[in-house]
């Protein structure tokens, strides 16, 4: 009875801490302001590395002390933050967060599965990892990350050392989806994503729970939480599976003639061709920073 205790103990000892997602209902807003963000700082949390920041011209730096560009400095946001569709349904992407209840230790370079209610895009998924903390945001406020979002003169403005200016009001960003053709090159799909996949929803709402940062977000942002793997992961059934193809039915025999004169058989019937499956849906690749 004691040899079952200990084990029983050491199995418990050995077993991955179980850590309950976060999750509710929350508001979104976007914005893009060029400064580095909050998490790219040492020290926030426990995680992998800070988040990755680029100079004026998108080179990755690798000093995490680095002045920000909203600061007088030379880091700033890389421009491969920007959203992109794994599918129709389904967008990765990156934010700003306030979280009832949480702090920076608890959610720079978690991630999010956003399910919109609201708004041309309610039904749609998005997976966002937070990289920074917006002091100005209500609670479980997602302010998502999206080129010709608030253009960062709303608050702070690390695009003019960064770019010379983008396109967009103050508040509120670019009006329509030909404004995106005078964003700097790396930023105009980002900017278009506003326009196709987010179908210029204006702040929609959503329900959210963390999950496992997908391996792009990881793969962009360059940090990972020590206590990511405790949290489920992403389920993309039923949001990336192509839907499944009909067959046509098999063809009918004709009866067979009665009559004294030999029977010519008629000819083999041709079965139709096939169907191709859709093809999978294909991540878009990160924006690739210029030399």
């Amino acid at each position: 009875m004691l040899t079952q205790s200990y084990l029983s103990l050491a199995l418990a000892l050995a077993a991955p801490a179980v850590v309950n997602a976060v999750s509710g209902s929350g508001h979104s807003t976007r914005y893009w302001d060029c400064c580095k963000p909050s998490c790219a700082w040492g020290g926030k949390a426990s995680v992998s590395a800070p988040v990755l920041t680029c100079d004026k011209n998108d080179n990755p730096l690798t000093d995490p002390n680095a002045k920000s560009g909203c600061d007088g400095g030379g880091a700033f946001s890389c421009t491969n933050n920007s959203p992109f569709a794994i599918n129709d349904d389904v967008a990765f992407g990156f934010a700003a967060t306030a979280i009832n209840g949480g702090s920076e230790a608890s959610w720079c370079c978690a991630c999010y599965a956003l399910t919109f209610t609201t708004g041309p895009v309610a039904g749609k998924k998005m997976v966002v990892q937070s990289t920074n903390t917006g002091g100005d945001l209500g609670n479980n406020h997602f302010d998502i990350m999206m080129p010709g979002g608030v253009e960062g003169l709303g608050i702070f403005d690390g695009c003019s050392p960064q770019f010379g200016g983008i396109p967009g009001a103050r508040y509120g960003g670019v009006g329509s989806r030909s404004e995106c053709d005078g964003m700097p090159g790396l930023l105009k799909d980002g900017c278009q994503w506003r326009f196709d996949w987010f179908k210029n929803a204006d702040n929609p709402d959503f329900t959210f729970e963390q999950v496992q940062c997908p391996s792009e977000l990881v793969a962009i942002s360059g940090c990972r939480r020590a206590d990511d793997k405790n949290f489920p992961a992403f389920n993309m059934i039923g949001n990336s599976a192509p839907k499944p193809t009909t067959t046509s039915k098999p063809a009918t025999t004709s009866k067979p003639v009665t009559t004294s004169k030999p029977v010519t058989t008629s000819k083999p019937v041709t079965t139709s061709k096939p169907v191709t499956t859709s093809k999978p849906a294909t991540t878009s690749k990160p924006a690739t920073t210029s030399k």
